[in-house]
């Protein structure tokens, strides 16, 4: 089935770029895959996928090259510094899917357009946490040149649930600000509501025998309600990268969302505080004031 496939590279083995490449390995897709911190890939060299050193190095292996990085400095930093855009080849697709606003995908945009003309951007940040990127379940927010699609889509298959195609390169990045806003005070009203239900002498228990089932929970919410009551605040999305996606939104936004400047003022104050590597849920402790400090 790989030599079906044209070959890709995921630059980025974080927590989502790692359960992606899980995903596309799966789906029997020829997969180099680079990391700063080359630890954090090398268990995937079990799974069939090929260790690059440097980023250049993935870039040349690859005609579908995927960049999962924490912002668009870093985005542009592997594309330009580290010599990914003078490695792809002559019409190969670049694909950012990291997270990195408005003004970040129009700063790429820009530099690849200057640089290699000959080279496809298409702009497709995801939605999902790491378990659904390591099972394929990602919601893809997919933009740029239709003629590209094509090329994209078993890759997009393996990776996600549902790709959205929505338009010119920027819209993508667009939307998915639109969902993080969503995704965000959906967040809150967990963490706040459980919040003031221990400052109002209740048990999180008791608020979720209340509530479960309720049309207005989602599911997401009544499984993050689950983890606040047995006290679990690993993981699934960092509060700091939460927080960086409401602060892009906030950017893009401008001075007229008051809720949306609070929600992510409040956020600021728990990862001040040393949270920033917890759930965004964590957020529910510093509102019962049960920490001082890091």
């Amino acid at each position: 089935m790989g030599q079906q496939h044209e070959p890709i590279a995921i630059l980025g083995i974080g927590a989502m770029g790692h359960g992606m490449a899980t995903s596309a390995l799966r789906a029997g897709i020829r997969t180099t895959v680079w990391n700063r911190n080359q630890d954090a890939a090398r268990d995937l060299a079990q799974l069939g996928a090929d260790i690059a050193t440097t980023a250049a190095e993935a870039a040349r292996a690859a005609a579908i090259v995927v960049t999962m990085v924490t912002d668009a400095d870093a985005v542009v930093s592997v594309a330009r510094d580290e010599g990914v855009l003078a490695a792809l080849a002559h019409g190969a697709i670049l694909v950012q899917m990291s997270t990195i606003g408005v003004a970040g995908i129009e700063r790429v945009a820009a530099i690849v357009a200057q640089t290699r003309p000959d080279v496809t951007l298409l702009d497709a940040p995801v939605s999902g946490s790491k378990d659904p990127a390591a099972h394929g379940q990602l919601t893809i927010f997919a933009s740029g040149p239709q003629e590209a699609r094509p090329r994209v889509a078993p890759l997009f298959d393996a990776l996600g649930q549902r790709t959205i195609w929505v338009g010119d390169v920027g819209t993508g990045t667009r939307l998915k600000l639109v969902a993080n806003t969503w995704l965000a005070f959906a967040a809150e009203a967990v963490v706040a509501s459980v919040a003031l239900a221990r400052r109002l002498g209740l048990e999180t228990n008791g608020v979720l025998d209340a509530l479960e089932g309720n049309p207005l929970m989602s599911s997401w919410q009544e499984a993050k309600l689950h983890r606040i009551a047995q006290g679990e605040f690993s993981p699934q999305f960092a509060l700091s990268l939460a927080l960086k996606d409401v602060r892009l939104a906030e950017e893009a936004a401008g001075d007229r969302f008051g809720a949306l400047s609070c929600l992510a003022d409040e956020w600021q104050q728990a990862v001040d505080l040393g949270l920033g590597h917890q759930d965004v849920t964590v957020v529910t402790r510093t509102l019962e004031r049960e920490v001082q400090g890091p």
